[in-house]
């Protein structure tokens, strides 16, 4: 279902403050106070709400794509599995950046350490002990088909698909980024560097790969903002996927072929 008017006729108003807000209350006992309407029918055919919005997928640095999607959980557990790792005993939370173990304990795994100017911005410069990579050299030292775990994060989804691609779990968690048109955004990409509409993707692509369960209802506002007419394409199908699957999505938008179709 598509929703589309011109600006300030009240759209967002209808759907996000009166709709989601009302099925929230039903759902999940929300606190929100929704807008005023007479009633909702046709309940019997949902049993969730998720209203995918454009805001941001975590408010620090230390949140990125792999993170939000629960990729980087199964590639910390792939490094595990290494036979360098097996004999050092390093478990999955050897590779990760926010606990005490393998990260540059410098910079606390950030990569990045802020320098206080005192009547100035604060300055962030890279950490001159990992230089940027967030990990400590034994950590480093791990590889997985030569690529340590700092390089994946640089990686972006399209090239990391091809190094996971025998290993299913992750394949298909990475295959829904890129379904969504973000091939091109890094695995350790900052959430703050991320876009409303990519981060809105992000989740999109969070929830496409979950266990479907059908008779959900999805609402989703503008998401082909800044987006070129193959990558809009591509969203469509991803969407028709979830109408598909039992579910039902809302739009609210001005793309005319979104529209349309």
């Amino acid at each position: 279902v598509c929703i589309t008017g011109v600006s300030g006729s009240g759209k967002s108003t209808l759907i996000d403050e009166i709709l989601y807000k009302k099925l929230a209350q039903i759902f999940y006992k929300a606190k929100d106070r929704p807008g005023e309407c007479d009633g909702i029918e046709g309940l019997e055919h949902i049993d969730k709400v998720v209203n995918i919005d454009q805001s941001p997928i975590g408010r620090t640095p230390r949140s990125n794509p792999a993170t939000y999607t629960g990729t980087f959980t199964l590639i910390r557990e792939l490094f595990a599995t290494v036979p360098d790792a097996r004999v050092r005993g390093y478990k999955p939370g050897r590779f990760s950046f926010n606990v005490k173990g393998g990260r540059c304990e410098a910079c606390r795994g950030g990569g990045y350490i802020q320098i206080e100017m005192q009547f100035l911005p604060d300055v962030t410069v890279p950490c001159e002990i990992c230089k940027g990579k967030r990990y400590n050299r034994e950590a480093l030292e791990i590889r997985f088909k030569g690529k340590n775990i700092a390089e994946i994060l640089e990686m972006s989804v399209a090239e990391a698909l091809s190094l996971f691609e025998h290993f299913p779990r992750v394949k298909s968690k990475l295959e829904t980024l890129k379904d969504v048109g973000l091939g091109y955004i890094k695995l350790g990409q900052p959430a703050t560097t991320l876009s409303g509409g990519e981060a809105q993707r992000v989740k999109l692509a969070t929830e496409l790969s979950k266990r479907s369960t059908g008779k959900t209802l999805y609402i989703l506002d503008e998401p082909t903002t800044g987006l070129s007419f193959e990558d809009a394409a591509a969203l469509l199908r991803v969407l028709h996927r979830l109408v598909d699957g039992g579910n039902t999505v809302i739009l609210i938008e001005h793309h005319l072929d979104m529209i349309k179709n």
